[in-house]
This record gives structure tokens, sequence and C-alpha cells, in this order.
């Protein structure tokens, strides 16, 4: 047997059959939906530049200190004194590279042992290259702001010398305060704070992506459903 049940409008007879479905009337005008502002933002993307900055900062220098002088083969000294100045000032940081020593030249400028007292590695330039009868190479030495020549000849003892090829200003000075006791404990807390920091940052974060950006729809923007 059928479900349909007759229906009679004026003369005619129509015949509905199964279930009737609504449709769905819309009145009124959607409005768009503004985005709601926390504030936050300006405040964490400045946290984030300075952050990256910072850690930029300390793999460049890690880099250079710390895995430079393996893989490239060079060495990094700092300048204690001011008899280079004012081409290498005190603090700076030297970076020197191996030279033959029988290339050696009066202008250059290298880092090498001197012979006397505490045989300190010094940064002068080379001032006379002496080549002896039994084939050893000696030099002398002078800073360029000293009045006079170093006070002694060095004898060259290995084939190869180390000839400055670059003067990266100040790193040493912050090198030498970053040992400091006072530093080094000042140090642990900032990178507290920073991870602290971190932290608040992420959760931030999180609380503007969960906050709604719409609301509501009231009155006569609501979809209403109603049977045909």
């Amino acid at each position: 047997m059928s479900n349909a049940s007759p229906v009679v409008v004026g003369r005619h007879r129509a015949v509905t059959t199964g279930r009737v479905s609504p449709v769905r009337v819309v009145t009124g005008s959607r409005k768009s939906a503004a985005p709601v502002s926390t504030g936050r933002g300006p405040l964490r993307r400045v946290g984030n530049v300075v952050l990256s900055i910072v850690l930029t900062l300390c793999i460049l220098i890690f880099v250079l200190l710390a895995l430079g002088p393996h893989v490239l083969g060079y060495r990094t000294s700092t300048m204690l004194t001011g008899s280079m100045a004012p081409g290498i000032m005190p603090g700076d940081v030297v970076v020197t590279a191996p030279r033959p020593a029988a290339d050696i030249q009066v202008g250059d400028v290298i880092s090498y042992q001197i012979p006397i007292e505490d045989h300190r590695v010094e940064t002068h330039r080379v001032t006379e290259v002496i080549h002896e009868k039994d084939g050893s190479i000696a030099i002398r030495t002078k800073g360029d702001a000293n009045d006079n020549v170093d006070p002694w000849t060095a004898v060259l003892q290995e084939d190869t010398v180390w000839e400055m090829q670059a003067v990266v200003p100040k790193l040493g000075t912050v090198i030498r305060a970053m040992r400091s006791p006072i530093v080094s404990n000042g140090l642990k807390w900032v990178a507290v704070a920073g991870l602290v920091l971190l932290g608040l940052t992420s959760i931030w974060s999180r609380t503007d992506d969960e906050d709604p950006t719409t609301e509501p729809a009231t009155g006569s923007n609501q979809d209403k459903d109603v049977p045909a």
C-alpha cells in the first residue's frame, strides 16, 4: 500500500509522498564579521625580532670562535695592547691564516711567539726578513704605534707563519667581559628570563588563535528553517 495522502486544492488533487523537506528562508542581510584585535600582536612581533637577532649573533660568534678554526683552519686571538693602533685596537679579535714561511715579506702582519720573557704570542708588522746560512729564517718586527723596533730577533721554528687576514672590532672585549663572574651570572638570569618570555609568547600566540573572530548573529540576521 502507498503512504501517500491526498491533498485537495480547489478542484485538483495533488499527492505528496514521503517526508516533507524544510525550506530555508534567509531574512535580513548577513553582516561581515570583523576580527577581534587583542593588542598583543606588535609586542609579540618585537619580541620575536629581538630574540632572532640575539640568537643569530650567538650563532655567528660560536661559528667564528669554535667551529671555524677546526673546519677552515684559521686562528683567532684577542689584541691586549694598543701597539698596533689604530689598525688593531685593544679588544679586537685578530683572525690569522697559515702561510709558508718562505713567502714572508716586509710589511706583513703576523702572529708569532716572541723568543724572550714569557714567549707570549705577539701580533706585529714584519720590518726585516733575515735568511740565515743554515737555511732558517729570522724576522724583526715592530708595532705600528711603537716608536722602536721590537728588541729581539725571532727565528721561525716552523715552515708556516700565521698571517693576519681580518680584524673583528671589540669582539675580544665582549668575550672577556662574558667570562667575568658578574656578567656570567647575569647571563644565566637573562637566559632564564628569555625562556620565560619565550613561553609567554607561545601562550599568547595560542590564546590569540583561540579568540573568536565573529559575533553570533541575532535578530533578523538569523537563518530560519520553515517547512514548505
